[in-house]
């Protein structure tokens, strides 16, 4: 049989547009393959170096399952009181009004506070228990953690626990003091200054 040239031809062009296609996708692939290590770069060692906001620096939590509205209320030496009502004074700033779970994508109950700079003299941290429900009722157990930031000897910060606590809230409008104490100047615990002896931050406002 006399092959049909027009046959042989079309099977000639389409060999070679696969070859040409296979080519170009190998190419492709190639490409891909070299730019990934720039696509992807690995993590900055030094990310640790990154700045610590605050001087000292105050957090409470209470339990994840736990619907309810802890306050914290906080005092710096001849400042005002901050918390939800006033959430900045000199000294203390409050970073977050936390509500529970309510308006909150986080599964996590805490706020924070922290200052800007240390002065001497007596610090009083309280919590108050704004809102609780019947599903989840007190006691709430607050844990109370207080650290401060430091420098090495090059320089860099780092922050280094200074106190622990934790306490109760018995019934929904409870305040209490978690702890209170004094620092120096350089922002070193005075010797016997801790103490909870309660002393009111909170005045009658409402959200």
């Amino acid at each position: 049989m006399i092959p049909d040239p027009y046959t042989a031809d079309n099977e000639s062009g389409d060999t070679l547009f696969r070859d040409v296609l296979s080519l170009a996708l190998l190419g492709f692939i190639a490409i891909i393959v070299l730019l990934l290590p720039h696509i992807n770069p690995k993590g900055v060692e030094n990310a640790s170096n990154a700045p610590i906001s605050g001087n000292l620096i105050v957090e409470i939590n209470w339990p994840n399952e736990k619907q309810v509205d802890v306050d914290l209320w906080l005092q710096a030496p001849k400042d005002v009181v901050v918390g939800f009502s006033n959430k900045g004074g000199a000294i203390f700033n409050l970073l977050r009004d936390d509500l529970g779970r309510m308006l909150d994508l986080s599964s996590i109950n805490h706020e924070i506070a922290y200052t800007r700079g240390i002065t001497a003299g007596e610090y009083t941290i309280n919590a108050h228990l704004y809102r609780s429900n019947a599903r989840t009722p007190p006691p709430i157990k607050v844990e109370t953690t207080i650290s401060i930031k430091k420098f090495k000897e090059d320089g860099s910060p780092f922050v280094a626990p200074l106190l622990f606590t934790t306490a109760h809230l018995e019934h929904q409008g409870q305040e209490i003091t978690l702890v209170r104490f004094q620092l120096t100047e350089e922002g070193t615990l005075v010797k016997n200054s801790v103490h909870s002896l309660y002393r009111q931050l909170r005045t009658q406002q409402t959200k």
